[in-house]
Formats: C-alpha cells, structure tokens, sequence
C-alpha cells in the first residue's frame, strides 16, 4: 500500500518534462543533480537554526539590547480584580459600553478606570520591547547573510543576466554545491520559522504568514526537485533583498531611534516595491510563464510551480496595499517641512506591536480633547499627532516580511 502511495506520488509524468524519467537524473557520469532526498537535509539544520538562534538571542542580542537600554520589562499588569477578570476570561476581552455601564455600577468605578483596565489586561501578555528586538535582531542578521551570500553567488552566474538560459537544457543541468548550500540552508530556516511561529510573538498576520512561509517551503522544493534552481536562487535573493531592512527598522524601532527607523522603512518599502511588484512579476514569473514555456514546454508541476509564484504575488500585493496605507497615513499625520514628525501610524494589523504605554496615553490624550482642556483646537491637533506619531514601522513593515 505505502509503495503504491509513493509511487503515484513520484509519477514521472507528474514531476519531470516529457521523455525524462528519474533515471536520468540520477547523477549520470559524475554530474551532480538535485535529489528528492537532498531536502531531507533541511530538517536537522532546522533544528540546528533553532538552537544557533536561541542561543544567538541570549548571548548577543541581549546584551546589545540592554547596551541600548531597551525596555527589558513588559507592560503593567493590571491591578487584580476578580469580577472584571471573569468577564475578561469568560465574556468578552473588548467590552461595549453596555457591559461598561452595568460594571461602572456594580464596581462603583469610572468608566475610564475599566477601560483602562482592560486594556492593561490585554496588553498584559505582551512580550516587552527587548523580547523583540531580540527576535529581530536575529531575523536581521540571518537575512543579511543569506542576502549578501545569494548576492555573490548569482552575480558570478551568467545565467542570471541571461534568464533564457535558465530553461536551456533543462533539467539536465549540473548543480553547482553553492547554490545546493544556499537552496538547503533557506529551506531549513523556513522550516524553523514555521514551527517557531508558534511560539514566536503572537501577531494578527498569523495566518498569512503561515501560508507565506508554507507557499515558500513548497516554492524551494518543488523548484529543488524539478531542477529550476537556477531561477528559483533568484527569487530567494530578491525576496531577502527587503527582508534584513525590516528587521533594521524594527530594530531601530524598539531601541526608539525614530529617525533611523522612518529612513529604514522608506528604504524597505522602496526596496520591496521594486523587487516584489517590479522585478518579481516581470523577471522570475514572466520567464517561467513564457521563456520556460516556449524552451521546455508545460508539464503537470510546471502548472503547480507557476501557480506557486501567482498566489506568493497575490500576497505581495496585499502587503504592498497595507504598506501603502501607512504610508498615506505618514504623509497625512506628518507636519509638512519637519522630518522629527515624519513617523508612520500605529499598525491597524498588528495589535501585538502597541505598547500598553501608548493605550494608556492615547485614552488620556483622548479624554483630556473630550473634556476640552487646554486649547481645544490645539489638543485635538497634538492628540491625533500623538496617537500616530508613535513610531511602528517594524510592526507595520511586518506585514510585508516577504
């Protein structure tokens, strides 16, 4: 049963292009070519990534975050209370005014006070800002590896200024050990970064980033298996191009540098525009589509690959509409001609970002316009600049990860 299982799986006819067979490619006369079984090297170093990073965070984030006087404690607890936290637990965590009213009276408390309750509650789950910055510290500096790595290697492949000759001869294409180095490496920290994404910092993209991350995984070994490699090394780097940005910015974020991190994340989101909705569409998609098309000819993972690469662009342009929304909201919240103002808006997708701090100043900003203390005019203004002044570029360039 297992074998007739795994023999419809690795039909022939499904995998490879017509007349080829999987005795071909069984490295023939010292040729080296991808294996199926190659990819199962990406499951130990998986869990050797996981290792290199828990130690990474602990023996040199940590240090340079408190070198930078990061935030080392999460946000306050809420005081305790057993009434509001059956209702917290048990009924709802984002009461209406209803339940406000009902529990104003009943605890003899402020509106306000509840409110501000709740949200402490909320917020009190929250990983602190060091906690973060240890996370990003590490994406940065893997991603800034590999980058710099597939950088080197594609500009010594002509094939890459050249994308017809990616599909010349195809399959029966040698694979170089860099590239089948960079192919498992990548393979192996998708893996990790889908199974730590359970414990990783909680955020509302969740599901999304899970399909990127499980379309990535399915991108690199399909493209492994069928030999696309050579196309397939540069939609990795293109991808990893604005990865390492965001996590600066992030960086540059939680250790409250808010003019480095603004500059960051226009310099991600330039980057991630160019490569994800310019180069991505019309240089790796286009060739796979019709170069690869007219040289080899469709074949049933063919169809599956390509169909990878359309949903990975639907995502980009999702990520690049939630970027432009922030962008707007920088350039509408931003006192033109000052650039200490220019900060990008809290992100409306990613809650896990905000800091308890900034709810409660928020609702004091607000209740305070409310009241119409001070300037009315003039609070209503720094109110609203306040609030989204904030700086929260990693959180909101999260969305866009790859």
């Amino acid at each position: 049963m297992m074998a007739s299982a795994l023999a419809w799986f690795w039909n022939e006819r499904f995998w490879l292009p017509h007349n080829v067979t999987w005795a071909d490619m069984r490295n023939p006369d010292g040729v080296t070519f991808p294996q199926a079984e190659d990819l199962y090297m990406a499951f130990p170093l998986a869990l050797g990534i996981f290792v290199v990073r828990i130690i990474f965070e602990r023996c040199i984030a940590r240090p340079c975050a408190n070198a930078l006087k990061i935030q080392a404690a999460g946000p306050r607890k809420a005081q305790s209370n057993a009434i509001l936290e059956k209702v917290f637990t048990s009924i709802t965590k984002n009461p209406g005014d209803k339940h406000l009213d009902g529990l104003a009276k009943q605890l003899d408390w402020d509106v306000r006070t509840i409110q501000r309750w709740f949200r402490r509650r909320r917020n009190q789950e929250k990983p602190s800002p060091l906690a973060k910055f240890c996370e990003s510290m590490w994406r940065f500096m893997f991603y800034l590896y590999v980058f710099v790595y597939g950088l080197r290697l594609l500009s010594q492949s002509n094939w890459v200024w050249d994308s017809r000759q990616c599909w010349y001869n195809h399959p029966y294409q040698p694979l170089p050990s860099d590239i089948q180095y960079y192919y498992i490496v990548e393979l192996a920290f998708y893996w990790s970064l889908m199974f730590s994404q359970f414990t990783d910092i909680k955020r509302k993209d969740f599901f999304m980033m899970f399909m990127h991350h499980l379309i990535t995984v399915s991108l690199i070994s399909f493209s492994y298996i069928v030999n696309m490699v050579r196309m397939g090394s540069v939609i990795l780097c293109m991808h990893d191009a604005a990865d390492f940005l965001l996590e600066a910015a992030k960086m540059a974020n939680y250790a409250r540098y808010q003019k480095l991190c603004d500059l960051l994340f226009i310099l991600f989101a330039l980057v991630f525009f160019v490569t994800r909705l310019g180069l991505f569409p019309f240089w790796p998609v286009r060739s796979t589509m019709f170069e690869s098309w007219e040289i080899v000819g469709p074949y049933p993972s063919w169809w599956v690959f390509v169909g990878l690469l359309v949903l990975l662009q639907c995502l980009h342009v999702i990520w690049s509409y939630l970027i432009l929304r922030i962008a707007c909201k920088l350039l509408r919240k931003g006192k033109s001609g000052r650039w200490d103002s220019l900060h990008v808006s809290k992100d409306d997708r990613s809650d896990i970002e905000s800091s308890s701090d900034d709810d409660e100043r928020t609702g004091d900003r607000a209740k305070g316009t409310a009241r119409g203390t001070g300037n009315g005019a003039g609070n209503g203004a720094g109110s609203a600049n306040g609030t989204n002044g904030h700086l929260l570029a990693g959180a909101t360039a999260r969305a866009c990860e790859h």
